[in-house]
């Protein structure tokens, strides 16, 4: 499937478990912004210091670090990808319609007070990042990884006030992007209340379904 996806919600709202069944499914390339960042973090590249002090505070990279890091990796894939994560805002969409254009962007619905739960409970394996929820899915140990029997931990941006400072910058400059979008008539809502695997259901269903009702239309310019 020669897919062009982006997919959207709030941060919690499990666009990254998602993505990476989709991306399964869908025999396409997983490109996760987050993922970039934080292995440039990890690396302490130049761009990864400097964006360490804007996710550290919640707030959202600057698109100067981000957009060029995109570009790159789109235009050396062959096939399709889904986007998680990017873009952010108003100005990186319209930056993405001059690199690539898109069949798809999917949007996951979700309660903030839900959201909270999901990202203040979150622990993540240091060294296969395995994502673990306290409550939903408790490792078997606490503090190891089941899978790896690496460490996990909570990543810093994952406090709540730093939670709520990102849901707060999500609904100021990137809840916009429905609306973007959905003008373009390439905007797919679904739920994403529920477990991982109704959700998941949800997304291949309202994919076939648009599929079917834009019977093969093009990409979006």
């Amino acid at each position: 499937m020669d897919a062009r996806i982006v997919l959207l919600g709030a941060p919690g709202s499990g666009k990254g478990t998602q993505a990476k069944r989709l991306c399964d499914k869908l025999k396409i390339t997983l490109i996760s912004t987050g993922d970039l960042l934080r292995e440039a973090v990890r690396n302490n590249t130049p761009l990864g210091a400097s964006a360490k002090e804007y996710m550290d505070a919640g707030k959202l990279v600057p698109d100067e670090l981000v957009i060029g890091l995109i570009e790159e990796k789109v235009r050396g894939l062959k096939g399709g990808f889904l986007l998680d994560g990017f873009p952010r805002n108003l100005e990186q969409a319209r930056k993405l319609d001059t690199i690539t254009p898109l069949n798809m962007a999917i949007d996951l619905e979700v309660e903030e007070n839900l959201i909270l739960d999901r990202i203040v409970k979150r622990r993540i394996c240091q060294q296969c990042n395995e994502v673990y929820h306290l409550k939903a899915r408790p490792p078997k140990n606490a503090d190891v990884c089941d899978k790896c029997g690496g460490e996990l931990y909570q990543r810093t941006d994952d406090s709540e006030a730093t939670v709520r400072e990102r849901l707060k910058v999500y609904r100021e400059r990137t809840f916009p992007l429905i609306k973007f979008y959905d003008d373009r008539g390439i905007l797919i809502r679904v739920d994403g209340q529920g477990s991982i695997d109704e959700v998941y259901r949800r997304i291949l269903d309202a994919i076939d379904k648009f599929e079917r009702e834009k019977g093969g239309r093009p990409p979006a310019p």
